[in-house]
């Protein structure tokens, strides 16, 4: 059949024969090796970028949300400090506040900075006084309690310490943690430090480093009368039921307060860090998304020289009658299928990297004899991993567009192959 001929037919697109070509392509002789280990290359370029993406972005979202959750949950969502006047009126001011739809929860606080010691080392401290029914209602201290209890906590007049604290310093429940501030009473001779010793009679593991390693919870009136606050407090916290609804609370608290004050949220005080987790975040993406475009032009390599190799087969195929199409979907439906299938197998193997990151963190650490994922550094004491379905989808459907728009080039060559000039140079 001529060449006009074969164009003025019809084959049904993606008919079997496309398919079963295609397959026989995808399974190269021995002569055909070294275009099998570029096939080979490819699909694993692929599925080990898909998989590389779906496991950074899911323990970089674990890794925002831990930190997010913890920094939010323990120092509460909006600050209110006095501007002009001590917060002695702090118990009606709470009570306005806690009254308001979209409030959780309002702490009143007394915060001061401390050293902290003990017959085997000492430290700086960051001490707040709260009430018992307050600290009772944090989430992140009341319910990781590991030694002690809080029961009583106002009547004990001890204090609460995290865990990480309570081993550098060797202490445990029962014994008593020595507290000194610089800014004692006033005397003839200048202002003494103040040093008094306190019981403990919890010790808590909130899982952030920096947080059991710097706070001492006391009674509000023990930390009023450590640090010389007459009846009132230095800081309300304010904990909303959804950390995202800090602007549109923020009129309602000014209102509400009755007094002038002056209010930060947490996205204020964080700023600098998580907008660095965010850049952070993007800029893996971006690095590691390379990874797939680099398989996808070893798919571009690996076809052309396929079709360079297949030419009098193409040629032949064309004095038969098939169509430019027909060639051109043959060799689409060869790199296509590189391409999906390593994106899906890298979409497995990423989900399951991703869902037993920690276990497989454990074991390496445990086979390296080295802690991979020091809490003293990342400041929380497990490796993370939140799978957002809409990140996982993103990187799924961009593999899959990468690997298509790699296979047309190659394929149109082969289409545009003149059958004439293949059988008589192939």
């Amino acid at each position: 059949m001529s060449g006009r001929a074969a164009e003025s037919g019809s084959t049904r697109p993606f008919a079997l024969f496309e398919w079963l070509l295609a397959a026989r392509y995808l399974r190269a002789r021995r002569r055909e090796g070294f275009i099998s280990v570029i096939a080979g290359f490819s699909f694993l370029g692929i599925m080990l970028g898909v998989a590389t993406l779906i496991v950074v972005m899911s323990v970089m979202n674990g890794f925002r949300k831990e930190l997010l959750d913890k920094i939010v949950g323990v120092n509460g969502h909006m600050f209110i400090q006095p501007i002009d006047s001590p917060l002695t009126d702090f118990d009606a001011v709470s009570k306005r506040l806690a009254d308001l739809s979209g409030v959780k929860l309002v702490v009143p606080m007394v915060e001061g900075q401390a050293l902290v010691s003990s017959t085997a080392a000492s430290g700086g401290a960051l001490v707040r006084g709260v009430r018992e029914a307050d600290i009772a209602s944090i989430p992140f201290i009341a319910d990781t309690i590991r030694q002690g209890t809080l029961r009583d906590f106002d009547e004990k007049g001890g204090v609460a310490i995290g865990r990480r604290m309570a081993e550098y310093l060797g202490l445990r429940v029962g014994d008593s943690l020595t507290i000194v501030s610089p800014r004692g009473a006033a005397t003839a001779f200048g202002t003494a430090p103040r040093i008094k010793a306190y019981p403990i009679v919890a010790v808590f593991e909130i899982g952030m480093s920096e947080f059991d390693n710097t706070f001492v919870y006391m009674p509000l009136g023990e930390a009023q009368a450590y640090f010389n606050r007459d009846g009132d407090v230095s800081v309300i916290e304010v904990f909303l039921h959804n950390a995202d609804d800090v602007g549109a609370m923020r009129p309602r608290i000014e209102e509400a307060a009755g007094r002038p004050i002056m209010i930060t949220d947490w996205r204020q005080r964080n700023r600098t860090f998580f907008g660095a987790l965010e850049v952070e975040r993007n800029v893996m993406f971006l690095i590691l998304t390379l990874i797939v475009l680099v398989a996808a032009l070893n798919i571009v390599s690996g076809l052309i020289m396929l079709v360079k190799d297949k030419s009098e087969d193409i040629a032949i195929l064309r004095t038969m009658g098939a169509t430019r199409g027909s060639v051109m979907r043959v060799f689409l439906i060869t790199g296509a299928s590189i391409g999906i299938v390593g994106t899906l197998a890298g979409f497995l193997l990423g989900l399951t990297l991703a869902w037993n990151v920690e276990a497989i963190r454990s074991f390496l650490s445990q086979l390296t004899s080295s802690n991979l994922f020091p809490a003293e550094l990342y400041f929380l004491s497990r490796l993370p991993a939140e799978i957002d379905p809409g990140e996982v989808t993103t990187v799924v459907l961009m593999a899959i567009v990468l690997s298509l728009v790699a296979t047309l080039y190659p394929s149109w060559r082969a289409a545009r192959l003149d059958p004439v000039e293949a059988l008589r140079y192939g």
